[in-house]
């Protein structure tokens, strides 16, 4: 017994605001509810989170591997760029006309990269 196509969009029409409506978590919130969930103190896990910040710290900084695994979650990658020259190039918004591109020093990028799990959370 499921529910006609017109009802179905009528409560999704009336939910999706409310769960779009919903704000992120704040410090404050995420540190409750992990010291709930856990039975830890605050404070406690606080010191966890600054422990974990610690140890990202050391593999992506210079003099590190350059990547950090939260297991289960994502990979912290950090890839270092080279500098670009300044050049003429087409534009790709307007065919036919040219644009100059502004010179780039070498940069060190952080990526992200969702692993299984947070991508099953997801979907």
């Amino acid at each position: 017994m499921g529910f006609s196509r017109e009802v179905s969009f009528e409560l999704k029409s009336i939910i999706e605001p409310i769960v779009m409506s919903q704000k992120a978590a704040t410090k404050t919130e995420i540190l409750n509810n992990i010291a709930e969930a856990t039975g830890f103190n605050r404070k406690q896990v606080a010191s966890v989170l600054d422990a974990l910040s610690g140890e990202i710290n050391k593999g992506v900084s210079r003099g590190g591997p350059g990547q950090f695994t939260i297991p289960g979650l994502c990979k912290i990658v950090v890839q270092d760029k080279p500098a670009t020259e300044a050049a003429i190039r087409p534009n790709p918004f307007k065919p036919g006309e040219m644009m100059e591109v502004k010179a780039k020093a070498a940069r060190r990028v952080v990526k992200v990269r969702p692993l299984k799990n947070l991508k099953d959370m997801v979907a």
